[in-house]
């Protein structure tokens, strides 16, 4: 196979990246070429992300590309987080930055939802459990509060759709997004008419849903001229990032489950359909698409927690990396402190450290006093929380999981991956770290058919990951920490 170079960026909740895939002999390498910070911004009391900041260091990140690789790339694709959207005007101009998740705006949703939908039916139609933080929250917080932006829009983007929509010109919404949103009928393959309705939202500013792997056209002219890009199609790929991770997991099979770890911990298991049981129900799952099919999955608070309580100390003068705050939590006291990750008051507190110091005072355990001990606390509770997630799925699937794959950037995280094997009981398998940007590139290769199935994508991954294992170790103690932790859930 000749080398064939794509562009893939992977826009996270704390920073973005450009990364140049490259495709030989069976093979794929990554490099990358430009990364950024994504930051909120606080604007009168209301949290924007900076869309046209992030659309610029795209152009960046292709001039980059052009300097190392000249002018020609045979695929674009842009994945980000789910959940936020743009909207356009008539005239296909951006009416506001998108606001983000962690918004104020969506307090009370959950009630106004339920006056109009109740929760299980919501889940029996999306296959998405509810949470307040969810795009249909966002748009019904939009309708009831009379919005200006949402009577002049025409036209709904979510992020990764919008960031495409600038570089080709052609508005579409990719469907591993578009089940997302808590608007999508996941059996029929379309937007829900019947919940637009029933909330009073306007169907006619939903987008045409496109699959995984189409080619939305070649690079706009404005773009072009500004990065001196001569040759490329703007591809969508799977746009929400947790597509795009899952699509790189190397195992597949009734036996294997996953974690997507970053910001958030995406916990998860492949289906053939859509899982809407009252067990599911119950264990608040989410049944969400990759690109060859369903998968059932939890989302846990994830490495939030530590990017947040990093933050918190680096704002004191205390500046950790990562990989000192794994080093410091290796070295701490084992048996400390534990949270729940998913408490609602470590969704967007002031200080992390101050939240974790509160909730250990709540539940009545010693708070952790060292930034080490505060680390270990995270990466002991997250790896507790997948077995408990773990345990749910076995009930909500009729079967147990016999191995967990780790992939995305907690892969690296060496302690956290060894925790997960100790307290899930299970052998886990770590990689890729960049499964994000692996998916998004080798789904745009399937669009351009350098590869022919998702089967093939596997291959790929297997033949070009570097995987490291870890077995479970010291049962006895972590079941007594399970213990510990079962009880936070019914206290905290």
């Amino acid at each position: 196979m000749p080398v064939r170079r794509y562009l893939a960026f992977d826009l996270g909740a704390e920073s973005g990246r450009a990364l140049v895939g490259t495709l030989a002999d069976g093979r794929l390498r990554l490099e990358e070429v430009h990364r950024f910070r994504n930051d909120p911004v606080e604007v009168c009391g209301t949290l924007y992300w900076d869309v046209l900041s992030l659309y610029a260091h795209l152009l960046n990140g292709i001039r980059e590309y052009v300097q190392r690789f000249g002018s020609a790339v045979v695929g674009i694709g842009v994945d980000t987080w789910g959940l936020d959207f743009g909207l356009l005007a008539a005239d296909g101009h951006l009416l506001q930055n998108p606001v983000g998740y962690r918004d104020r705006r969506t307090e009370g949703m959950e009630e106004e939802v339920a006056r109009r939908v109740s929760l299980r039916e919501l889940f029996e139609l999306t296959g998405i459990s509810f949470h307040r933080i969810h795009t249909i929250c966002q748009l019904l917080a939009l309708r009831l509060g009379s919005s200006p932006t949402l009577n002049c829009a025409a036209t709904f983007l979510m992020m990764p759709d919008l960031l495409a929509y600038f570089l080709s010109g052609r508005a579409r919404c990719e469907r591993t997004n578009a089940i997302s949103t808590q608007l999508y009928d996941p059996r029929r393959g379309i937007w829900s008419d019947e919940l637009l309705a029933r909330l009073g939202l306007p169907r006619e500013i939903m987008p045409g849903i496109v699959d995984p792997g189409t080619v939305l056209g070649p690079l706009g002219e404005a773009a072009r001229r500004s990065t001196a890009l001569d040759e490329g199609l703007v591809i969508a790929p799977c746009s929400h990032d947790t597509a795009s991770a899952v699509t790189a997991v190397p195992a597949r099979g009734r036996g294997c489950a996953f974690i997507s770890s970053g910001t958030w911990s995406v916990l998860g298991s492949f289906v053939d359909e859509v899982v809407t049981s009252a067990e599911a129900f119950s264990a608040r799952v989410l049944n969400e698409l990759a690109v060859d099919g369903f998968f059932v999955c939890r989302n846990i608070m994830g490495l939030w927690l530590l990017q947040q309580a990093r933050a918190a100390w680096r704002r004191k003068g205390e500046a950790y990396s990562y990989a000192d705050l794994a080093e410091l939590a290796e070295a701490a006291a084992a048996g400390g402190a534990l949270v729940h990750p998913d408490d609602p008051a470590f969704l967007a507190p002031a200080d992390m450290v101050d939240a974790i110091r509160e909730y250990c005072v709540r539940t009545g355990q010693m708070p952790p006093d060292t930034p080490g001990a505060t680390a270990r606390c995270i990466l002991e509770s997250l790896a507790l929380s997948y077995r408990h997630g773990l345990e749910q799925f076995g009930r909500v699937l009729g079967r147990q999981a016999r191995s967990l794959n780790v992939v995305g950037g907690g892969s690296r995280n060496r302690l956290l991956c060894q925790f997960a094997a100790d307290a899930a009981g299970l052998p886990v398998t770590a990689g890729p770290g960049e499964a994000t940007s692996v998916g998004n590139v080798l789904v745009q290769a399937l669009a351009t058919g350098d590869l022919a199935s998702p089967g093939e994508i596997v291959e790929v991954v297997r033949r070009s990951a570097d995987l490291a294992e870890y077995e479970p170790r010291e049962p006895e103690r972590w079941d007594d920490r399970y213990e510990t932790y079962l009880r936070l859930l019914g206290s905290g």
